[in-house]
C-alpha cells in the first residue's frame, strides 16, 4: 500500500498541468488525473508527464470528479487533493505524512497555501463551521501547525478510507462548497482540521481553467445554488432571498449599462439563488441526472 497519492481534477487545464505534476513527481507523489471532457490538450499533457488519466466523457464537476478519482487510487493509504493551478514546495509531502504521525486522530491535513502576492491562504471562519465561530472574520494566521475551522479544497489530504465512509464529496453540488462541507463532516465525527505550517504549496489561484465565455455567470451561477444548498442542510437560514434582494439591482443596472462583466457576475448570482429558492438541481441543470 502507497502512503500517498495525488488526485488532479482537470478541464481545459494544460497550462496548468505541468508545473502541478511536475512538483508531485518530484516530490515522488503518484498521480491520478481526472479529465472532466476537456477541449484542450490537458490529457495529452497528464499522459506525458507519466500520470494516470481517468477520462470523464462529461464535465462531473468538481467534487463528483475528485469522488470518481479517490476511488480509483486503490491501495493508497491517504490521497492528496490538488487543483492544477497548485505546486507543492520541496518536502511539502514529506511533511503532510509527519503530520499523520505527529496528529494521527485528525482528519484532514492541508499545506499552507501561498497566494500569488506572497500572502498564505488561511480562513478564519466558515459557513459551517458553527462549533468555531469568529464573527468578525479576525485573521490570526497560525505561525505551526494548527487546528482550524475550514481547509482549502484546493490542497487537501484526507485517509482514503475516512473519505469514502463518509460518502465522499457530496455529489450533489457541482460547483462550490464541497470543501466546506466535506470540512464540516469530518469535524463533526470529532476530528480536527489541521493547517501543516511546514508543507508549503503554491497556489495560481484561478487558472485551473482556460478562459470561456460565460464562465463567471455560470460559476457565480453555482456559488450561490451551493451556499443555499448547504445552508439547509445543515439547518442554517436560507441565503437565496438576500442574495436576490442585493444582486437584482446590481445586475439590472449592469445590463441598463452594457456591462457585460457586471451583468455575468450579479446576473449569475442572482439566476443561481432563484433556482435554489425554487428547488431547482444543480447537477440536472449541467445534464448530469
Amino acid at each position: 500500500m502507497s502512503d500517498l497519492t495525488a488526485i488532479v481534477v482537470a478541464h481545459d487545464s494544460a497550462d496548468a498541468l505541468p508545473s502541478c505534476l511536475a512538483a508531485l513527481a518530484r516530490e515522488g507523489v503518484p498521480a491520478i488525473v481526472v479529465d472532466n471532457a476537456s477541449r484542450d490538450a490537458s490529457v495529452a499533457v497528464a499522459e506525458a508527464a507519466g500520470a494516470r488519466v481517468v477520462r470523464n466523457v462529461r464535465n462531473e464537476g468538481y467534487g463528483r470528479a475528485n469522488n470518481i478519482g479517490i476511488r480509483a487510487a486503490e491501495g493508497a493509504r491517504h490521497v492528496l487533493i490538488v487543483n492544477p493551478d497548485v505546486a507543492l514546495q520541496p518536502g511539502a509531502a514529506a511533511a503532510l505524512l509527519r503530520a499523520v504521525r505527529d496528529w494521527p486522530d485528525a482528519g484532514l491535513y492541508s499545506p499552507r497555501i501561498v497566494e500569488p502576492d506572497g500572502r498564505f491562504f488561511y480562513q478564519p471562519r466558515s459557513l459551517l463551521a458553527a462549533y468555531l465561530t469568529n464573527p468578525p472574520g479576525r485573521r490570526d494566521l497560525p505561525e505551526g501547525d494548527a487546528c482550524a475551522p475550514f481547509l482549502s479544497g484546493a490542497c487537501l489530504m484526507v485517509e482514503r478510507g475516512l473519505f469514502l465512509a463518509l460518502g465522499g464529496f457530496d455529489e450533489a453540488i457541482f460547483l462550490f462548497y464541497e470543501d466546506d462541507d466535506l470540512c464540516r463532516r469530518i469535524a463533526d465525527t470529532g476530528r480536527a482540521l489541521i493547517h501543516v505550517h511546514g508543507a508549503v504549496a503554491l497556489h495560481g489561484r484561478g487558472r485551473s481553467s482556460a478562459p470561456e465565455r460565460g464562465r463567471v455567470f455560470r460559476s457565480r451561477w453555482h456559488l450561490a445554488w451551493s451556499r443555499a444548498h448547504v445552508s439547509r442542510k445543515y439547518g442554517l437560514p436560507d441565503p437565496s432571498l438576500p442574495t436576490l434582494l442585493v444582486n437584482l439591482p446590481k445586475a439590472a443596472l449592469a445590463a441598463l449599462a452594457f456591462r457585460r462583466a457586471g451583468f455575468e457576475r450579479y446576473g449569475g448570482s442572482v439566476a443561481g439563488a432563484w433556482a435554489a429558492w425554487r428547488g431547482r438541481d444543480a447537477i440536472r441543470r449541467e445534464g448530469l441526472r
